[in-house]
């Protein structure tokens, strides 16, 4: 493969809603550039980038996969990205390690909930915006209501460097305003250029003029000569543009047909001419070992070698394929390396570039270069790699809180050992995949970015790990506690023959502020109870409050103090005051009107406005309290605070609710009372389990 230097390097990741044609996209680039000789279908299941069973199968992207071809002496590294919110952490990591994000728009449906949310994580991680509107060849397809919606979610600076002449199911013209030519198609995606029809000039030079001002806005020299002279020259307009997108001060929007190729030559054009490089983006500051100093990471290969791990998947017959991007320096095959984020040296074997499944053995990647390797013991993803002398660690990749979670129940018993290995495996190739076993719940707590998301979850486990699990309702970590105080005397005497048992506690139990969990307060005078007794006093109330007395839940927020008791000379022990303060805090709890406290949590729901009032019932049903509405560009964005017990499934339901235009995220907020009609059921159900039991 031949060599390409760093700035002539793009990296391109294909962003959007669901099903706005990503995959299909990739195929035509690769075509277009003669990389492959056909555009696969997704239906046939014969893509280049949807390549795994379950994708095939599901006829959706389910991982990132790593593309690449050449145009124009320059090497494009495109990295296609599924479009299911169930696999938005697919997007963080790629979008980390491109420079440009290629967000596709529906020519139909314009701007979906998924735009948003893809351009809000291009936004963060500080990459140049590129929209493209696809499927024009669609019926119903619109290009200028297209880019109106696009401008009034994303401002101005969407700006068409492109008009689609006839969108419909006869598309195959388009207006190239930045050489002023007409491109037209044949139905292989053949280009072929002429001037543009006079019927059609007087659309072109007016999105040409507005095009120019957009550019001369992004700089005061450009600015000001424009207003001198009405007009910037073919150079300055080219480097105008071109520093706009890398400033992130414009955002152009082109079109295509993806299944025909309509377009995608031209695209290649673009990129190849006015997107950044690796050494015109972001720096990312790097840590060096402990030290509070950060280090500027620039693109340069004669520096030291600093790489990220992007994505980390598993493959049949090969094992574990790490994505990674090449920050600094570079890499070559046989190389010992230094994970810095676990601390461990690291042997790199071969070093790939991919084109779906299909790898191409290199010698070595140079700085912004993008690559794949194979079978790395110790990393994983958003590892840093670098010289183990420098030990520099990369900033880590920000991915999104879980929205569903759920309980496993193993289908055979002796699997636990197994499950365990393959959820943290399948944990570190995807790290919005979460797993703990909770001692309090006892059940094992999978959550993550949709039920979709842990289908595919438990599919991999049993197919990779031999395991089969169920997926059930988890339990809900209740809290307990009181709103009202209770004093008394417990004392526990036992004689049967021998040493006897004697200890007697005076204690008070009352109230704490939400929030400060517990507090023991010693208040012997005179030594009634003797001081080597009062930690067993501290332990027996602390030990009560984990197993909870009224519903099994833990205790919170309570202050107990010993304040009187008595003891004996040869009977008292430590068990004995330890017994007589759990009797005891147990007596008094049930008299200091206990509650039960449930998790709320803070839920953001963003929706078409159509889909509202729906939502917002639905809300209401689930005991929610709407906190307030806002409008971000087309959509509406609902606050509420939604108990964890009602959230069971709530991305399902949400997508029934807005046919899968609804997204929504979610974080623990604080605990509140339980109504005291539930409050009533649980314990019902607790008091029952515990006589069953006995």
């Amino acid at each position: 493969m031949k060599d390409y230097s760093t700035e002539n390097i793009r990296n391109v990741a294909l962003c959007s809603h669901a099903t706005v044609g990503k995959t299909t996209l990739a195929d035509a680039l690769l075509y277009s550039a003669g990389e492959i000789n056909r555009i696969g279908s997704i239906d046939d299941g014969t893509t280049t980038s949807d390549y795994h069973h379950d994708e095939i199968e599901r006829k959706f992207s389910i991982s990132t996969s790593l593309l690449h071809c050449a145009h124009n002496e320059h090497k494009i590294n495109i990295i296609d990205t599924p479009g299911y919110s169930d696999f938005i952490g697919e997007v963080h990591g790629a979008l980390r390690a491109a420079d440009t994000a290629l967000i596709l728009i529906n020519a139909v449906s314009g701007v979906e909930v998924g735009t948003e949310s893809v351009h809000s994580i291009a936004e963060s991680e500080q990459v140049a915006r590129v929209f493209l509107i696809n499927r024009c060849d669609k019926e119903h397809a619109t290009f200028t209501e297209t880019v109106e919606k696009l401008q009034g979610s994303f401002g101005s600076s969407a700006i068409p460097v492109q008009i689609a002449v006839n969108p419909g199911e006869g598309f195959d013209k388009i207006i190239d305003l930045i050489n002023m030519k007409l491109l037209s198609y044949d139905s292989a995606g053949k280009e072929t250029t002429s001037a543009i029809p006079p019927e059609l000039q007087e659309l072109a030079n007016a999105q040409r003029e507005a095009l120019v001002e957009a550019v001369a806005e992004c700089d005061d020299a450009l600015l000001e000569k424009f207003f001198e002279e009405g007009e910037l020259s073919d150079d300055e307009f080219r480097k105008g543009l071109r520093s706009g997108i890398i400033k992130r001060k414009l955002s152009p929007v082109l079109c295509c047909s993806a299944a025909h190729a309509t377009g995608a030559n031209a695209l290649l054009d673009f990129i190849t001419e006015f997107c950044p490089n690796p050494v015109e983006c972001k720096t990312l500051e790097a840590q060096k070992g402990n030290d509070d100093g950060k280090i500027a990471i620039q693109a340069k290969s004669d520096l030291p070698f600093t790489a990220q791990i992007f994505k980390t998947m598993s493959e049949q017959h090969l094992g574990e394929l790490s994505f990674f991007r090449v920050y600094s320096g570079k890499l070559s095959a046989g190389t010992e390396v230094h994970n810095a984020s676990r601390n461990e040296s690291e042997k790199i074997g071969q070093i790939y570039t991919m084109n779906g499944k299909q790898r191409t053995e290199i010698g070595m990647l140079v700085a912004g270069d993008l690559g794949a390797a194979v079978k790395l013991r110790h990393t994983h993803t958003g590892n840093s790699l670098s010289t183990k002398s420098d030990n520099l660690t990369l900033p880590a990749i920000k991915f999104p809180d879980p929205v569903i979670r759920a309980a496993l129940m193993p289908r055979s018993k002796g699997d636990e050992d197994k499950i365990s290995t393959g959820l943290a495996t399948l944990h570190e190739e995807d790290p919005t995949f979460i797993f703990v076993a909770d001692p309090e719940l006892h059940q094992t707590i999978i959550s993550g970015q949709g039920e979709l998301h842990l289908d595919i979850v438990i599919k991999r486990l049993a197919d990779r790990f031999g395991v089969e699990v169920d997926l059930i309702e988890p339990k809900i970590p209740y809290r307990e506690t009181i709103r009202g105080t209770a004093q008394g005397q417990s004392k526990y005497k036992k004689q049967s023959g021998g040493r006897g048992q004697y200890g007697d506690v005076h204690l008070k139990v009352e109230p704490l502020p939400r929030g400060e969990d517990f507090e023991f307060v010693d208040a012997i005078v005179g030594g009634v109870v003797p001081g080597k007794f009062i930690p067993a006093v501290e332990k027996g109330v602390r030990e009560t409050m984990q197993e909870g007395v009224i519903s099994g839940c833990k205790v919170i927020d309570i202050r107990v103090t010993l304040y009187d008791g008595s003891y004996h000379s040869v009977d008292s022990s430590d068990m004995a005051f330890k017994i007589a303060s759990s009797m005891g805090f147990k007596k008094l709890f049930r008299e200091a009107k206990p509650v039960l406290l449930e998790p709320v949590y803070q839920v953001e729901i963003r929706v078409p406005e159509e889909y509202m009032g729906d939502v917002m019932g639905d809300i209401s049903s689930r005991r929610g309290k709407i906190q307030g509405m806002e409008a971000e560009g087309a959509f509406q964005v609902i606050k509420a605070q939604v108990p964890l017990s009602e959230l069971y499934k709530y991305s399902t339901k949400l997508r029934s609710l807005t046919q899968g235009k609804g997204i929504h995220r979610r974080k623990f907020s604080h605990y509140d009372e339980v109504p005291r009609d539930i409050q009533e059921k649980i314990t019902e159900e607790y008091i029952k389990s515990r006589e069953q039991q006995h």
